[in-house]
């Protein structure tokens, strides 16, 4: 397996460097999906009413059981979700702990939707919103020392959006340090896992995360609609039924998530995506994931009108990265920019706005990127 671009169809009409936004099925998950959509489709409420040889939930336990041995956790503390978006608005607005006043923080580099969850608790619950914005170009020690600042400059903090890897700057700030500090203080902190799973390798108590929401049809290559939440076996108290939801016992974490009607076959395909990711192996993923990044990174870093958020600490990057052309200032111009790469050059990559010094083009290759595909992006930025 060493040309992982063979393990996808792909259309190669223009080089996609979107992975950001979510990946696609290798050839054996998405043969696996196509089968499990038959399945399905052919037993339908057979299946859901447990009236085949074996019940539905025992299906999916295995799915939460491949999903747990990912993160290093139970399979108890795993619910599967529609995406990182519904697990993590799932987490935030039944966070419990939470009293009118008390301060609640969000980065310029968080998620905008999770952004708008947190602001839904000053809306809704009394809490204040505090936003700040991250240091470019980051380092290790400068991000940790933003997020220092801001904890200690608010006293009634309870909970903080924490992102695993930014899905604007592809900054992966030092979390392991950021929640242990958030925690000595009294925070909770909520991470966005959605950019890391199945892209840069961890465990749940090597970062010290209680609660987590994430993605599994970016990295991990599983059907779009996959993803989940991870929340500590002792926290659970702490993350109330989603909405009041009672179909589940208390004490059941499937409970937090929403129960409606899901895409079983896509989520009874998770186990097939997660077994590749571990045959693939997740360092030498990530390995080749971070090439494909300084390919491109390296050829153009130096260009006199280019501005660059990236950092060269290979522990704060992944895949994604990030520049500003200097000759351009509004969300238009580089919403122009992304149209006329993709028309002119036949290369995608992503106007993104929410850093607080302006918006960035983003650049996100995916094990599906070939080597020409990225020589072709270097191309075409050599003559913006």
């Amino acid at each position: 397996m060493n040309n992982f671009a063979d393990l996808y169809d792909i259309d190669r009409s223009i080089a996609n460097f979107d992975a950001a936004y979510y990946g696609a099925m290798p050839r054996p998950v998405h043969a696996e999906y196509l089968r499990q959509t038959e399945w399905v489709n052919r037993h339908n409420s057979l299946f859901l009413r447990n009236a085949l040889h074996e019940p539905r939930d025992m299906a999916l336990i295995r799915s939460r059981k491949a999903v747990a041995g990912l993160l290093g956790a139970s399979a108890g503390e795993v619910a599967l979700a529609n995406g990182g978006t519904e697990a993590l608005y799932s987490l935030i607005v039944n966070y419990r702990p939470l009293s009118s006043g008390d301060a609640v923080i969000v980065a310029d580099v968080d998620y905008d939707e999770m952004q708008h969850a947190m602001a839904h608790l000053s809306e809704t619950r009394g809490a204040h919103l505090v936003p700040f914005a991250l240091p470019e170009p980051a380092s290790s020690a400068n991000v940790l020392a933003a997020y220092e600042k801001v904890l200690r400059e608010t006293p009634r903090a309870k909970l903080l959006l924490l992102t695993h890897m930014s899905n604007r700057s592809g900054l992966i700030p030092p979390v392991r340090e950021i929640i242990a500090f958030a925690k000595k203080r009294g925070v909770d902190v909520i991470l966005d896992s959605a950019q890391t799973v199945g892209q840069v390798p961890f465990t749940v108590d090597e970062i010290g995360a209680d609660f987590i929401g994430f993605s599994l049809h970016k990295w991990v290559g599983a059907p779009l609609g996959t993803g989940g939440i991870y929340i500590r076996k002792e926290r659970l108290p702490d993350i109330a039924p989603f909405l009041g939801n009672r179909i589940r016992e208390p004490e059941d974490i499937r409970g937090r998530i929403l129960t409606g009607t899901i895409n079983y076959a896509a989520h009874l395909t998770i186990p097939t995506a997660i077994e590749l990711h571990q045959r693939i192996g997740p360092e030498r993923k990530l390995e080749h994931l971070r090439g494909l990044r300084n390919r491109w990174f390296q050829q153009v870093r130096d260009l006199p009108n280019l501005e660059w958020q990236t950092v060269d600490e290979p522990e704060l990057y992944g895949a994604i990265a990030s520049f500003r052309p200097k000759a351009f200032s509004s969300y238009e111009d580089f919403q122009a920019l992304q149209a006329r790469l993709a028309r002119e050059r036949q290369v995608l990559i992503v106007a993104k706005r929410g850093l607080e010094k302006g918006p960035v083009m983003r650049v996100t290759p995916s094990l599906f990127t070939t080597p020409e595909e990225v020589d072709s992006l270097v191309g075409a930025l050599r003559f913006l």
